[in-house]
C-alpha cells in the first residue's frame, strides 16, 4: 500500500510564515519569514504540478537520489539543488573566460583543470561545502592513478547534471580540529552571528530617550522656568499653583532659545529611535511648540497656550523636581548610569572583536578570549567555536542535547572512516566529503524507505575498491564512549535519529552490526516495521528478562522462532504484537503513536541493544543509580511546567512518559535496595494527591514484586502504568 503526503502540513507552514511576515515589526524576521513562505509556496506548487513527490527517496522529478536537495521543515523537498549555485569569483579566477557552471565543470576535465584539482588535493587547499564538490576531484584522482575506466563510468553518471551542479571544491584550506577535538561552529560563523546582534527597538528607544531627549527636555523646562514670575508652577490635586510663565524675559533668553532649537533639530535628524517626545499631548511637545511661537516674547501665544505651558511645567516640576534641584539631578544620575551601560549588541561587537585575532575558518584553542564581564548568552554563542574534546564541551554546557552531539560527532567519524584509505590525499577528501554529507537534511520518507546512504554517492562508490578493511578498534572505542556520554549527559532523552545515524556509521566501521531503531513519525506511520525491530525485541527480552523493566511493561519472555520464507523486509508478527498491546482500533495519529510507543517499549528504543552489543552491563550497573535519580528528578521538574494549551501539555506528557521509561530501564540495573530508595525519594518529591501520584504508586507496586493488570492498573491500589500516548484524555492531564 502506497501512502501519499497530504499538502495540509505545507499549507499550515505557509500560513504561519505569511502571518509572521505581516505581523512582526522586526525587519530581519520579516525577511526570513518571506523567504520561508516562498519555499513553502514552491513546495505546494511542485506537489500540485507533479514535479515533487514528497515521501519518496527521489522527490524531485528527473533527479537522482544522490543530489543534495534543499529541504524545508518536516522533510519537505523544495525542488532546489543546494549545489546549483552560480560560480564564485574565486572559481572563475582559476579558469578565465569560463562564465557558466557547465563550462567551468568542463574546464576541470582539461589538462589544466585536472592539474589544478590534483594540486589542491596535494596541498589540501580546498573546501567541500556540499558532497557534490568532491565529484571531480575523485575523477582527477582516478585518472591520475590509472583507473580511467572507473573515472569514465563516474563521468557518465555525472554528465546529465554537469550544467547545473558545482562538482569541484572551493579554493581555500579548511583547518581541521586535531585528533579527537571538535567544535560546533567556526570562529568566522560565530563572529558573523555576534556582529549581527541588534538592539531591540524598544530598548533603543529607551536608551535614546535617556541619553538625548531627557537632557534636551530638562534644558527646555529650564528655559521656560526663566520666564515664570514667582514660584514655579506645581500641582495641588487637580489645580495648578505658583507663578505664570511668559511674564519675564531675561537677557540672553532669545539666544538660548535659538541654540536649543538648533540642538533639537540636530538631534531629530540624528536620532529617530524614539518618538515619545513628539506626542502632541506630552509635556515635551507642548513646550516645544510654544517655544517655536516665542521668538522674542509671547505676543503670538493665546491665553490658552500660556495655560498649557504652565500646566506642563507643573506636571514635570511636581513629578521630578525643579530644574537643577537635587531631586531632579538624582533621577537623571540614575538614568544616566542606566544609559551608560553597554547594550547587548555593543558587547557582542566587543566579543566579536576579540575573535578577530583567530582564523575565521578555524576554532578557538581555549576559552580565554571569552573571559570578562559578558552576558552568559553571549559567552554561550561564542563558545560554539571552542575546539575541545566532546566530553569537555558537554561539561561546559556547549553541547546541550543528543541532537547537538550528533552535529559534532561526524568530525570524529569522518576521520575514522577515512582511516581505511591508504592514500593520504584521498583520505582527506573522503573525510571532508563525509562531513559535508552529514550536513544534508533528511527527507520525509514513506513505505519503509531509507535515507540516502553515504556510499550511494557515485564518487564515493567509485572509491570503494580503494578502502582497506582494518580492525575498527578506534571506531568501537569512539562508539562506546559516545553512547556512555549521551546516556550520562542526557539520561532522560531517547537517542535522537541524528545521533543514531552516526552511531550506525561507527558500528559499521567497528564491524559491530546492531539493529538501531529510529523514532517513527505517528502521522505517516503505516503500521509496519522492518525486521530489525523484531531483532531488537528479541535482544531486549533476553537482556531484560526478570528485571523491573520486564515486569513493569510486561515484556514477552521470548519470541517465537522466525520462519524463513524467503527475504522479508517486514516483521508482521512484531507489528501485530504492538497493535494488540496498544489496543489499536482503526487508523488515527494517536492510535499510531500508541503502536509506536509499544515498539519502543518492546525494544527499550535501542538501550538494551547497545548495552549487550557493546558489553556495557558492568558500567551501567555502576552508573545506574545516579542515572535513574537524575532522570526521575527531570520528570518531577517537568511536571511543574505549566502548559499553555492542550497540544503543549500532550507533548509534555509524552516526553515525561518516555523519560519515565528511561528511568525504569536504569533502575532495572540497580539492586533491590536501590530501587526501593528511588521510590522513597519519588514519594518525597511528588504530592500523594497530585495527578502524578498514581504513576509513583504503580512503580512502587512493581518494585515490591507486583504486576499490572492487562489494562495497566495495580490490582490492589491506585497505581497505574505510565504511557505517553492515548486516544482519549490522558489520566495524567491537569484538571481544566
Amino acid at each position: 500500500m502506497t501512502q501519499e503526503v497530504s499538502p495540509g502540513y505545507a499549507y499550515g507552514q505557509l500560513e504561519r510564515a505569511l502571518r509572521t511576515a505581516t505581523s512582526t515589526k522586526d525587519a530581519a524576521v520579516r525577511r526570513r519569514a518571506r523567504a520561508k513562505a516562498g519555499r513553502w509556496q514552491e513546495i505546494l506548487d511542485g506537489m500540485a504540478g507533479g514535479t515533487l513527490e514528497i515521501g519518496s527517496r527521489t522527490p524531485v522529478a528527473d533527479t537522482p537520489a544522490w543530489v543534495t536537495l534543499e529541504v524545508a521543515h518536516g522533510g519537505f523537498a523544495t525542488g532546489r539543488y543546494l549545489a546549483e549555485v552560480p560560480p564564485r569569483p574565486e572559481e572563475l579566477a582559476l579558469a578565465p573566460g569560463r562564465a557558466d557552471r557547465e563550462s567551468l565543470n568542463s574546464w576541470y576535465l582539461t589538462d589544466a583543470g585536472l592539474a589544478a584539482l590534483r594540486a589542491a588535493l596535494a596541498t589540501e587547499s580546498y573546501r567541500v561545502e556540499f558532497p557534490e564538490d568532491a565529484a571531480l576531484p575523485v575523477v582527477a584522482w582516478l585518472l591520475g592513478h590509472g583507473h580511467a575506466e572507473a573515472a569514465l563510468d563516474l563521468l557518465a553518471e555525472l554528465r546529465p547534471l554537469l550544467h547545473r551542479l558545482r562538482l569541484a571544491p572551493l579554493p581555500g584550506a579548511v583547518p581541521r580540529p586535531a585528533g579527537a577535538l571538535v567544535r560546533l561552529s567556526t570562529v568566522g560563523e560565530v563572529r558573523e552571528t555576534l556582529r549581527s546582534a541588534a538592539t531591540k527597538p524598544a530598548i533603543a528607544a529607551m536608551l535614546e530617550t535617556l541619553r538625548v531627549w531627557h537632557p534636551l527636555f530638562d534644558r527646555l523646562v529650564a528655559l521656560w522656568a526663566e520666564t515664570v514670575d514667582g514660584e514655579l508652577p506645581r500641582l495641588a490635586g487637580p489645580a495648578v499653583t505658583g507663578g505664570w510663565p511668559c511674564r519675564t524675559w531675561p537677557d540672553g533668553w532669545a539666544a538660548r532659545r535659538a541654540q536649543w532649537l538648533a540642538d533639537y533639530a540636530t538631534a531629530s535628524a540624528r536620532h529617530t529611535a524614539s518618538a515619545a517626545h513628539t506626542h502632541p499631548k506630552g509635556n515635551f511637545a507642548r513646550l516645544h511648540h510654544a517655544l517655536l511661537a516665542c521668538e522674542h516674547d509671547s505676543a503670538a501665544l493665546t491665553g490658552r497656550d500660556v495655560g498649557w505651558i504652565r500646566r506642563a511645567l507643573a506636571n514635570t516640576v511636581t513629578k521630578h523636581g525643579e530644574p537643577g534641584s537635587e531631586r531632579r539631578a538624582a533621577l537623571r544620575s540614575v538614568q544616566a548610569a542606566v544609559a551608560a551601560r553597554p547594550t547587548h549588541a555593543e558587547l557582542a561587537a566587543v566579543l566579536a572583536g576579540r575573535l578577530d585575532a583567530y582564523p575565521g575558518d578555524g576554532g578557538l584553542p581555549s576559552p580565554d578570549p571569552l573571559g570578562g564581564d559578558f552576558p552568559p548568552r553571549l559567552v554561550a554563542k561564542a563558545a560554539r567555536a571552542l575546539e575541545a574534546p566532546i566530553e569537555e564541551l558537554v561539561e561546559r554546557g556547549i553541547i546541550t542535547s543528543g541532537d547537538v552531539l550528533a552535529t559534532v560527532l561526524p568530525q570524529i567519524t569522518a576521520q575514522l572512516m577515512a582511516a581505511n584509505i591508504e592514500d593520504e590525499q584521498l583520505a582527506a577528501l573522503y573525510a571532508q566529503t563525509y562531513a559535508a554529507f552529514r550536513r544534508r537534511r533528511g527527507l520525509l520518507l514513506l513505505d519503509l524507505a531509507h535515507q540516502v546512504r553515504f556510499e550511494e554517492l557515485p564518487w564515493i562508490a567509485a572509491l570503494e575498491p580503494f578502502r582497506a578493511r582494518r580492525p575498527g578498534t578506534a571506531a568501537q572505542q569512539t562508539l562506546t564512549q559516545t553512547v556512555l556520554l549521551a546516556l550520562g549527559s542526557f539520561p532522560q532523552a531517547i537517542l535522537p535519529n541524528t545521533l543514531l545515524r552516526e552511531l550506525g556509521a561507527l558500528a559499521k566501521q567497528a564491524d559491530r552490526p546492531m539493529p538501531l531503531l529510529e523514532e517513527l513519525a505517528a502521522d505517516i506511520f503505516m503500521g509496519t516495521f522492518t525486521a530489525k525491530w523484531r531483532t531488537a525485541a528479541e535482544i531486549t527480552s533476553r537482556v531484560m528478562a526478570d528485571t523491573l523493566y520486564a515486569r513493569y511493561y510486561d515484556l514477552p519472555a521470548a519470541w517465537e522462532p522466525r520462519r524463513r520464507r524467503g527475504f522479508r523486509r517486514t516483521a508482521d508478527d512484531f507489528a501485530e504484537v504492538c497493535k494488540a498491546r496498544a489496543g489499536r482500533r482503526g487508523w488515527s495519529v494517536a492510535g499510531n503513536g500508541m503502536v509506536i510507543e509499544q515498539s519502543q517499549i518492546l525494544t527499550t528504543h535501542n538501550l538494551a541493544v547497545l548495552v549487550e552489543t557493546l558489553g556495557l552491563q558492568a558500567r551501567l550497573r555502576s552508573a545506574a543509580p545516579e542515572l535513574a535519580e537524575r532522570t526521575f528528578a527531570w520528570v518531577v521538574r517537568r511536571l511543574a511546567v505549566r502548559a499553555g494549551d492542550a497540544y503543549t501539555e500532550w507533548q509534555l506528557l509524552k516526553n515525561i512518559a518516555y523519560a519515565w521509561r528511561q528511568g525504569i530501564f536504569y533502575l532495572s540495573f540497580c539492586t533491590g535496595d536501590q530501587q526501593r530508595a528511588a521510590v522513597d525519594r519519588l514519594r518525597e518529591l511528588v504530592d500523594p494527591e497530585s495527578r502524578f501520584a498514581p504513576a509513583v504508586a504503580g512503580l512502587a507496586h512493581v518494585v515490591a514484586g507486583g504486576r499490572f493488570t492487562e489494562q495497566g492498573f495495580a490490582p490492589d491500589g491506585p497505581g497505574r502504568r505510565l504511557l505517553g500516548w492515548t486516544t482519549g484524555r490522558h489520566w495524567c492531564r491537569s484538571a481544566e
